[in-house]
């Protein structure tokens, strides 16, 4: 793995602050029953990392301290892999929180995990699962091979318990990434298509589709350098820089934690250790975020490029 760091030093981004926290984003761990190419996370079988008890305590005694935050938004690695993720949930729940769960579906087809989906279903627990493409050999590539047929079976029984579905509380999104080191296409465009084929040959609903940005770090920004791709691909996004975007990107309102505890401005910035304001933090020390100046470096623009992006997909 390259370490893309040094790649990305050289910083113009425009300075940019916090508003009101409003969602907390956790990390659970980069244990992860796949290795996708896209992964900015290096997350995979081998991963060893997962959050203790004592962490996620220590997240919901922050939670509880901070009533503007209103959604715990759980990701990965397979967040599900914590054998701690479903006492984090029922925890959040009790707190009044909505709670989100990143979820790549093959998980949810391994044996072990054959009942996860009962249990978000019960808990009503929003799910925003990764489905890069609706095609199968555009999946696979990404992904392994058999992921598309295992995400496709996921997806069919989860609209089986409800999500997906017209007039239902049960909310299911989908995530698509590019490929290759391009922009995402529009994404209500893409959302149609997406909504068209998976219905039409699978029998597939689902309530929206987010478009992501595929941002120059840790996996897919080591193949990039790898490749020789990665000045032109941060031209790519430097090129496509919309300043509208800078007043909806996630980093204002989200804060990132990860498997330790430890907070940054997005995960991204977790996967470069970037520190909240260049000096690492824990959870459990931090206090009043808004007005705090934002971590950058020349990766953000992958946040701001084209129709912007974010964990909730398209911004622009």
């Amino acid at each position: 793995m390259i370490d893309c760091l040094p790649y990305l030093e050289k910083n113009d981004f425009p300075k940019i602050q916090r508003n009101t926290l409003e969602i907390l984003q956790v990390n659970l761990g980069y244990l992860c029953n796949l290795s996708c190419t896209h992964c900015h996370v290096n997350a995979g079988p081998k991963r060893t990392e997962l959050m203790d008890q004592q962490t996620i305590d220590e997240v919901l005694s922050f939670l509880s301290h901070n009533k503007s935050i209103h959604t715990l938004d759980l990701t990965g690695g397979a967040p599900e892999m914590n054998p701690h993720f479903r006492y984090f949930v029922y925890q959040a729940l009790d707190q009044g929180l909505k709670v989100i769960d990143r979820c790549n579906l093959v998980i949810l087809t391994e044996p072990d995990y054959q009942d996860v989906a009962e249990f978000l279903a019960k808990n009503q627990v929003e799910i925003v699962a990764s489905l890069p493409c609706y095609l199968e050999d555009n999946v696979d590539k990404q992904r392994g091979k058999g992921t598309f047929n295992a995400s496709i079976e996921a997806l069919q029984h989860l609209n089986r318990l409800g999500y997906g579905k017209e007039n239902s509380n049960l909310i299911l999104n989908l995530v698509f990434n590019p490929l290759d080191a391009s922009l995402p296409p529009d994404q209500q465009q893409l959302e149609q298509a997406y909504k068209q084929y998976l219905l039409e040959h699978f029998g597939i609903v689902f309530n929206q589709l987010f478009a992501m940005a595929n941002l120059p770090v840790q996996r897919f920004g080591s193949q990039l350098i790898s490749k020789g791709q990665f000045d032109n691909y941060i031209q790519l996004l430097k090129d496509n820089f919309q300043s509208d975007n800078l007043h909806s990107v996630m980093c204002r309102n989200t804060l990132s934690v990860d498997w330790q505890g430890y907070v940054y401005d997005c995960d991204f910035n977790q996967m470069l250790q970037l520190p909240l304001t260049g000096k690492k933090q824990h959870i459990k020390d931090i206090a009043d975020l808004h007005g705090m100046s934002i971590t950058t470096l020349a990766h953000c623009y992958g946040c701001t490029a084209g129709q912007g992006s974010s964990c909730g997909g398209a911004i622009g």
